[in-house]
């Protein structure tokens, strides 16, 4: 079995010439065996000669230009007609004859240019050989001809209509191509945005707040340790993904997850978020890609708040149970960045307050499609008092 793919995988690599070669000797060698006298395509209704050496012209004319009909289908075709012509006019009735079937059929499926014209010479040329076959004694009625014009001319439409289906399959799997790539950048953006986003996020507001700590070292030391510790997290996360996004890679790649929640919170308050982390109920331990989309909310939701409610209270509230998981996020409001003036004020130093990230708006929409996916319901709101509310119910494919 193996060998015979190994000769099959060669054979497919061969040039189409080459591979449309034996079906263009098989008619020309039968052509000559007794057996297949007389049997070949007949119009015009001349009695059947003898082979002489103009029999073997017809043959070569008929049967040798198939191996061309892929790459020069047009030439093919008309080379072919001459010799079927030629065959016709002399009573050979070859099974050479055959021929103009595949020629045809080849023409109609791979020619590609000038098909029109080539149709209406063609046409042309048939009906000048119904008049000859007339003139040298043929006894065919004009409906016989008429026939058998009309049977080559579904010959072209079948070539046609394989040549339109091969082309549709083509633009299909271009379109899937470029589908599949397109959903593959928007992942590869997606999970870039979501590690990276909420680390530099914490990064530049824990940088801001050190502008402020210069005359407390010890203050300074402890944020300028915190940006250290979540500047190596982030280099972390993305050597995770990196390893994701490695197509060689065994696959064993770690992957966020709700027992994460506490460390994320914490790198949170660490960047002067104040956070209460609930949690109700217990991770299922086959709730699979749930459990990451989860992880992703409340870090897509806990980056917002740093972004644009630095300071101001945030609840985490994460509820597990056999269906789903239900993630909900809410800040008070946009706060007066608490800690960040108490830092400035207790260091007894003034000025502008650090200045937050501008958001993109990519991470909410990539997590409603996250979510939705799934078959989940995602919702994201703003408070009437100011704030937020974050919500999310993602099913977790095991319950009953």
């Amino acid at each position: 079995m193996i060998e015979l793919r190994r000769v099959l995988d060669r054979w497919r690599q061969l040039d189409v010439t080459v591979r449309d070669l034996p079906l263009a000797l098989v008619p020309a060698v039968a052509s000559f065996v007794p057996a297949f006298h007389g049997l070949g395509t007949q119009v015009g209704a001349l009695p059947t000669r003898p082979f002489d050496a103009l029999t073997v012209v017809a043959i070569v004319l008929q049967c040798l230009p198939i191996a061309a009909r892929r790459r020069w289908p047009g030439a093919c075709l008309v080379l072919v007609s001459l010799g079927f012509a030629l065959d016709q006019l002399r009573g050979y009735h070859t099974f050479a004859g055959t021929g103009l079937v595949i020629a045809l059929l080849s023409a109609g499926a791979y020619l590609e240019r000038r098909r029109r014209t080539i149709a209406i010479v063609l046409s042309g040329g048939y009906a000048v050989l119904a008049v000859a076959l007339d003139l040298v004694g043929g006894t065919e009625r004009a409906d016989g001809y008429l026939t058998f014009y009309l049977a080559l001319v579904l010959l072209w439409a079948a070539g046609s209509w394989l040549r339109s289906t091969r082309a549709a399959e083509t633009e299909h799997r271009l379109r899937v191509a470029e589908e599949t790539r397109t959903a593959e950048r928007t992942r590869i953006a997606r999970e870039l945005h979501d590690v990276v986003t909420h680390h530099v996020t914490a990064m530049v507001v824990q940088t801001e707040a050190a502008r402020y700590l210069t005359s407390a070292p010890d203050r300074l030391e402890e944020t300028l340790t915190a940006v250290t510790d979540t500047g190596r997290r982030a280099i972390g996360d993305l050597r995770n993904l990196l390893d994701l996004l490695d197509p060689g890679h065994d696959g064993a790649a770690r992957t966020s997850s709700l027992r994460e929640l506490r460390t994320l919170v914490e790198q949170t308050r660490r960047s002067g978020q104040p956070v209460e982390l609930t949690e109700e109920g217990t991770p299922s331990e086959s709730a699979g890609s749930a459990e990451l989309v989860a992880h992703r909310v409340v870090q897509e939701a806990l980056t917002n708040a740093l972004k644009h409610a630095h300071g101001s209270p945030t609840t985490v509230g994460v509820r597990y149970d056999e269906r789903e998981i239900t993630v909900e996020v809410s800040t008070a409001g946009t706060g007066p960045e608490q800690p960040v003036a108490q830092a400035a004020e207790q260091a007894g130093t003034t000025g502008a307050r650090p200045r937050s990230p501008e958001g993109s708006g990519r991470g909410l929409t990539g997590l409603r499609e996250r979510v939705t996916t799934l078959g989940g319901e995602f919702d994201a709101t703003r408070r009437d008092g100011g704030g937020f509310v974050v919500l999310a119910r993602i099913p977790t494919g095991t319950g009953s």
